[in-house]
């Protein structure tokens, strides 16, 4: 586990910005590992906006249900707002957060799909793998932050058999040197609480301000 050490008043968000580089930082990893919580925490820094894949899911499924139709419907609005991002040369970018499923191939064109929309000198795409194990994840499924943020998991017992059933059938953390990306971060969050896991990602992010200032 990748460990450092977090000085909020030498680490300003200027610094983890940069002055004219669009940053998407893609955080993923299993169900209830902490990537919304985390993500929050990344954003009161960055200042960069938070959007989680539940934001689009929880604004089509009270209306027609949990069908193809409501992914395809939250896949379509979620590339819409990364097209517009894309394109905008003032936006300082976005922090997304999602689940991968690394047999799906289809996940894997999707995170392509991301990564050409934001292919420019001055767009930066980081990856960030949140790992926990199963006993912690359980636990962290029904925190109040969690259910008062996903209306879709407030009902607990199915949330959990979800849960379960995917460490059955998918597997949603990477193994070793499969994510080949220059800017790429693995984390066990186990021990360690929001702020903690927090810390150590910020700094991960401004070590790359850092060694542009070299």
């Amino acid at each position: 586990m990748l460990l450092f050490c977090y000085d909020k008043k030498k680490q300003g968000k200027e610094q983890l910005l940069g002055d004219d580089i669009l940053k998407v930082i893609l955080i993923f990893g299993p169900q209830a590992v902490g990537k919304m919580s985390i993500g929050e925490k990344i954003a009161e820094v960055t200042e960069l906006p938070l959007f989680h894949n539940h934001v689009t899911l929880d604004a089509i499924w009270p209306y027609i249900g949990w069908n193809d139709t409501t992914f395809e419907l939250a896949e379509q609005l979620r590339f819409g707002i990364f097209k517009y991002i894309s394109e905008d040369a003032h936006h300082k970018g976005i922090i997304f957060t999602f689940v991968w499923s690394f047999d799906n191939q289809k996940d894997w064109a999707y995170i392509e799909k991301i990564k050409s929309l934001f292919s420019q000198d001055d767009q930066e795409v980081y990856f960030i793998e949140l790992a926990a194990d199963l006993e912690e994840r359980l636990r962290r499924n029904k925190t109040e932050n969690r259910l008062m943020k996903k209306p879709s998991k407030r009902d607990i017992k199915f949330s959990e058999y979800e849960l379960l059933a995917s460490v059955e059938k998918d597997r949603l953390n990477s193994k070793p040197h499969e994510i080949k990306e220059e800017r790429y971060l693995k984390l066990d969050t186990t021990d360690l609480n929001i702020e903690e896991s927090s810390q150590v990602i910020i700094e991960w992010l401004g070590t790359f301000e850092s060694s542009k200032e070299k």
